[in-house]
């Protein structure tokens, strides 16, 4: 078959821009054959897919900075890329850019041990800095379910969370320092090694950028001791709601959980066929409740919310009898993503956070909207903080019904904004929720974005298209939707 006019001037673009990198970077980590790029042309999103002009491999920090520099120079639009399990589309390439690749940084720097802090390359997978610290007792705290393959600098990139992050927090609250490419290619220092660091607080600024300000070269991540003692409880319900009522009751006594997660009965029966965990599959939703702390306190608390689940229509309850028992409830939770392939060809995850007190109503329209799109739904999130996963099976070979999905999704997400939450709670934005980010700022609030990327790249090079909407596709997108009498905002006098 003829190559058209326009994939000629590709490839001569793509080799061109490939001879310009292998100034700085060696042969074999500059990649520019078509069969080369295919295992980067989408993330964990997969349903967005598009072939990058170039992939970058570089190995150290002064080849990213060449690369930068050269890229700032011709105007090059550059993409970061970590382990590619993002599910927002955020490391979705440019077909006319480069694709910088940092998955050659895996290496930990240095551990401290009496100051509780490691430094790491953006590449070293979320896991192993764990496993490198277990023996001296401490641990990495924030633990996303695709932890054994997420790298450690796409979790800054999108501010990952995890199944304990209700009590540890978010990356954000577990990072002390980042080394910074800009997209000049300078080397900046964020935060510092101390709790706290003088001046604006742009760590957090940085974390959950999604690699729209600048490259991640280094992260200095905090080290907690790990818990003396750990139990969890598995609570079943006949009741979705009452099972979402139940989380706030929870943390209305004041205790604060190590774990607090949930999975309805669709997504809680595809995970026990899949890792046999002993889950109650005739529920109608399971809560994982996890205490943690010293012996004394740990058992005092599991007192406490065994009676807070009776009085809130817990039907059955188990306590993991041991250490192993424990690690395999939660190794079905960490694997209901995957699970969720038994079900249908394709899933579509949804990332939004509500308040807790209206999780028994959100997912009871959840479970409407499904039915008035026709499309199944699992439900399995961190109930604690209010992050809510739906996943909506859908099969992407029918015409259509991936176009049916997303919408759906999109609705969801602006329920979450409806009942006083938000778009993401660790995602991210990517190209998946530009739309509803119209929903949930105003004018001002974007335009207020738009001049901070534009503080840190004024030519708009680092992932652009991604995150925040111009004010332009706000008024399209609003337009649509009050011209298919769908919603009641945003309100358009603003735009």
């Amino acid at each position: 078959m003829a190559r058209t006019a326009e994939q000629a001037q590709a490839d001569n673009g793509r080799r061109a821009l490939g001879r310009a990198l292998r100034q700085w970077l060696s042969d074999d980590a500059v990649l520019d054959q078509t069969e080369q790029l295919r295992p980067y042309e989408c993330d964990g999103l997969s349903a967005y897919r598009r072939l990058p002009l170039v992939v970058a491999l570089p190995d150290t920090v002064e080849q990213v900075q060449a690369v930068m520099r050269y890229c700032a120079s011709q105007r090059i639009p550059v993409v970061a890329r970590g382990a590619g399990t993002g599910l927002s589309g955020g490391a979705l390439p440019l077909e006319n850019g480069v694709l910088l690749s940092l998955a050659k940084f895996n290496r930990i720097l240095d551990i401290d041990v009496l100051n509780r802090t490691a430094r790491v390359q953006p590449g070293v997978r979320n896991l192993a800095i764990s496993e490198a610290v277990s023996g001296s007792g401490f641990y990495y705290a924030p633990d996303p379910s695709s932890q054994i393959a997420c790298s450690i600098g796409g979790n800054v990139a999108e501010n990952a969370g995890g199944l304990h992050c209700l009590k540890y927090g978010l990356t954000v609250h577990n990072i002390l320092k980042l080394q910074v490419v800009t997209v000049e290619g300078d080397l900046v220092t964020i935060g510092a090694d101390s709790l706290d660091a003088p001046g604006y607080d742009l760590l957090a600024l940085m974390t959950g950028s999604e690699g729209m300000l600048g490259i991640i070269v280094e992260i200095t991540v905090r080290l907690l001791p790990k818990p003396v003692s750990a139990k969890l409880i598995m609570a079943s319900f006949d009741d979705i709601e009452q099972a979402g009522n139940a989380v706030g009751n929870i943390i209305a006594t004041g205790i604060i959980p190590g774990g607090l997660e949930m999975m309805d009965n669709l997504a809680t029966r595809a995970t026990e066929d899949f890792v046999h965990a002993g889950y109650d599959i005739d529920a109608a939703a399971i809560l994982f409740c996890e205490l943690d702390g010293t012996p004394e306190e740990v058992d005092d608390d599991i007192a406490r919310v065994k009676k807070v689940l009776e009085q809130s229509g817990c039907t059955d309850m188990r306590i993991a009898k041991d250490e192993q028992e424990r690690q395999l409830f939660w190794s079905g939770r960490k694997a209901a993503f995957p699970a969720a392939g038994r079900l249908s060809p394709d899933y579509y995850c949804i990332d939004g956070t509500i308040p807790r007190k209206k999780i028994g109503y959100v997912l009871t329209r959840i479970a409407e909207m499904g039915q008035e799109y026709g499309l199944r739904i699992a439900n399995v999130f961190h109930a604690g903080d209010g992050n809510l996963h739906p996943l909506i099976l859908y099969d992407g070979n029918q015409p259509g019904e991936l176009e049916r999905t997303e919408e759906l999704g999109g609705k969801i997400l602006e329920l979450s904004v409806e009942v006083g939450g938000t778009i993401t709670g660790e995602h991210g934005v990517g190209v998946e929720k530009i739309n509803q980010m119209c929903v949930q700022f105003d004018k001002s609030e974007l335009t207020q974005f738009h001049a901070l990327k534009a503080a840190f790249d004024p030519n708009n090079l680092l992932n652009p298209g991604k995150a925040v909407p111009t004010l332009s596709r706000c008024a399209e997108f609003g337009a649509m939707h009050v011209h298919k009498g769908e919603l009641k905002f945003p309100d358009l006098e603003r735009f």
